[in-house]
């Protein structure tokens, strides 16, 4: 990535300010999963009562069952994209409760890689691994550093729709192991760069602006920082810090 890249630096937490942001993430969790269960009961019968009156008018052959067919099939789609939309917050919401082990990271984006393989190959993408045999082990919730992995790669794939090559690396730094993901994709502009972090901010229709806010929350939630530099037209380039383990792998 070129020196004058757009870059974003999101600061390292203290042991008290983690703290503070670890009690905010179990009440914003309690409340997203008050939420969700007020939310999705209505939806529910909203989605019952469509599907009904969608097998009375299936018979239906006037342009008028027509017309009221399709509209219907439009509101059952709402319905299902707000379905996604509120799966996508309470992820959001949890991202910060922890389940800590001491693992590999190699392990995991190497794991991750091999997942992605396919979705790459149809889409042009060469996957480049360059992983550090002698990175520490770090603590770390396995399933939340998958999502990590899965909202960077997903985005990276979005961003290259001709093709090119997403590169995994890892290192050390001191006291911190590093991951960087990089892409050779269209890069952002310095307002999108800026909000990408914000919740419900998407330059993508259809998204729920929830990924890359969800990815900072699950790596602030483990002590770590999250770094970002674009260029447009040459790339998007991610790197995340994370404290390594004093303890060893079992």
């Amino acid at each position: 990535m070129p020196k004058d890249a757009l870059n974003l630096k999101t600061p390292e937490l203290t042991l008290e300010e983690h703290d503070r942001l670890q009690a905010r993430n179990r009440e914003l969790a309690q409340l997203a999963g008050g939420l969700a269960h007020e939310i999705r009961n209505p939806l529910s019968t909203i989605g019952m009562n469509l599907e009904l009156l969608a097998e009375d008018l299936a018979d239906e052959d006037s342009p008028r069952g027509r017309r009221m067919l399709r509209r219907i099939e439009a509101l059952q789609g709402e319905c299902s994209n707000l379905e996604d939309v509120l799966n996508a917050f309470l992820t959001f919401a949890r991202a910060g409760q922890l389940k800590l082990r001491t693992g590999n990271l190699n392990q995991e984006v190497a794991e991750y890689i091999s997942f992605l393989q396919p979705q790459a190959d149809a889409a042009g993408i060469e996957l480049r691994p360059h992983l550090d045999a002698a990175l520490p082990a770090v603590r770390m919730d396995t399933n939340l550093i998958r999502q990590v992995l899965a909202n960077l790669g997903r985005n990276a794939i979005q961003a290259m729709p001709d093709g090119g090559s997403l590169d995994f690396l890892t290192h050390r730094d001191g006291d911190r192991a590093i991951l960087q993901v990089i892409d050779t994709g269209k890069g952002m502009t310095e307002p999108t760069r800026k909000q990408m972090f914000d919740a419900f901010f998407s330059t993508r229709s259809g998204g729920s602006g929830l990924g890359l806010p969800t990815v900072r929350r699950i790596v602030e939630a483990h002590l770590g920082t999250i770094d970002c530099e674009s260029e447009l037209g040459r790339g998007t380039r991610f790197t995340i810090s994370l404290p390594i383990s004093l303890e060893t792998t079992s």
